[in-house]
């Protein structure tokens, strides 16, 4: 079968109403290849259909947007990611940008916004909505520890414990999963308390909450 010559866009959004509106957004000049709700399935899908462009929300069920393309990166350096989220604070843009996104629209911008971050990936060029630019740029120049964001400090593999035991995954659901042990899933819980000058288990679930890397 022979591809498109339209560019090809997978969407990634838990909200079914926010994606079909997408789709008819997109639809004009794009071919959509897919709509997935979750983040683990965004990897999948990504790896099956190797898309243009995905445009993907930061916070989803089972494994977050920024995580998600910190994983499809290690199989794919040229992939592109748009985030399109409800978050304007530069702590998730810098996180997403570190990870390698092309683009970070806001959900309240301008439907043209997003079409001119998908041109811009698809020109090798990164995208940041204005109402947040200037922002994320001064951010972008301080050293991790000094961006204010202590999920810098976690590892790609404790925020994606972290965001299961959010979701109320237990440490041997969490093993399984990921394919280690439930003993090393509760290291990496005792490892991320200490890190993060926690005690408690309600403690890292509102660390996880809070600091949008699960959402209830």
């Amino acid at each position: 079968m022979s591809r498109s010559l339209r560019p090809q866009v997978l969407l990634a959004d838990d909200h079914r109403m926010v994606a079909e509106g997408l789709k008819s957004l997109l639809s004009a000049e794009f071919e959509l290849v897919g709509v997935v709700e979750d983040g683990r399935t965004l990897v999948e899908a990504a790896q099956k259909f190797k898309p243009d462009v995905i445009v993907a929300d930061i916070t989803m069920p089972h494994l977050n947007g920024i995580d998600a393309l910190v994983r499809l990166k290690r199989d794919n350096k040229q992939v592109r990611v748009i985030f399109l989220t409800m978050h304007p604070e530069v702590a998730y843009a810098r996180r997403a940008f570190e990870a390698g996104a092309s683009g970070y629209v806001l959900k309240h911008s301008a439907p043209a916004e997003l079409t001119t971050a998908i041109r811009a990936a698809l020109d090798g060029k990164t995208y940041v909505s204005p109402a947040v630019a200037g922002n994320v740029l001064r951010v972008m120049n301080l050293e991790p520890e000094e961006s204010g964001d202590p999920v810098a400090s976690l590892t790609p593999r404790q925020r994606e414990i972290l965001q299961l035991l959010a979701e109320g995954r237990s440490a041997k659901e969490i093993g399984g999963m990921l394919a280690i042990s439930a003993r090393t899933v509760e290291f990496h819980k005792y490892q991320m308390m200490e890190t993060l000058s926690l005690h408690t288990n309600a403690g890292l679930v509102h660390f996880a909450l809070k600091h949008g890397i699960a959402e209830i």
